[in-house]
């Protein structure tokens, strides 16, 4: 439920309405770094959400990381109170990396996920990609008091 005490809607309360994306939405509700964001109608952001699709094509899992593979082996990378902390850190990365603190967020201008990286957005033609990676922006889907959620055909590199 939104922490929203004002009448017009905030990110936390048209992000989880978006069928495309629920996936997404979902994972945003398991960690307070994001979530208090989301709710915060005087902290704006830009959410980069990937489309269900675009998760459930990816070639490991959010809260997978080979380098958890390479040090603990195939078993014992995710198993027991450590294994299980390493996925949790993993999986926050993967929605930390899709939350852009600011908004509106214009073209060419830098943008800082809540993981710290760096990332830009350029037109061409009438479709919008993010840099780096090239990933293609299907639609802003919402513009709220708090921010806009974008809809991405892919993940933005969360390594």
């Amino acid at each position: 439920m939104s922490k929203n005490q004002n009448q017009d809607p905030i990110i936390s309360d048209v992000l989880p309405k978006n069928r495309l994306i629920n996936i997404f939405a979902s994972l945003t509700r398991q960690f307070d770094s994001v979530e208090s964001k989301l709710n915060d109608a005087h902290s704006n952001v830009t959410v980069l959400a990937p489309r269900n699709s675009a998760i459930q094509d990816l070639p490991r899992k959010p809260w997978q990381n080979p380098e958890d593979y390479e040090r603990f082996g195939e078993v014992g990378a995710y198993e027991g109170d450590d294994g299980q902390e390493r996925a949790k850190k993993n999986l926050e990365r993967f929605v930390q990396a899709h939350v852009v603190t600011g908004s509106p967020w214009g073209e060419g201008e830098e943008g800082v996920t809540l993981a710290g990286d760096k990332l830009r957005w350029e037109k061409v033609g009438d479709k919008i990609y993010i840099q780096p990676g090239n990933v293609e922006v299907d639609s802003i889907a919402e513009q709220v008091s708090n921010g806009e959620v974008w809809i991405l055909n892919g993940v933005i590199n969360y390594r």
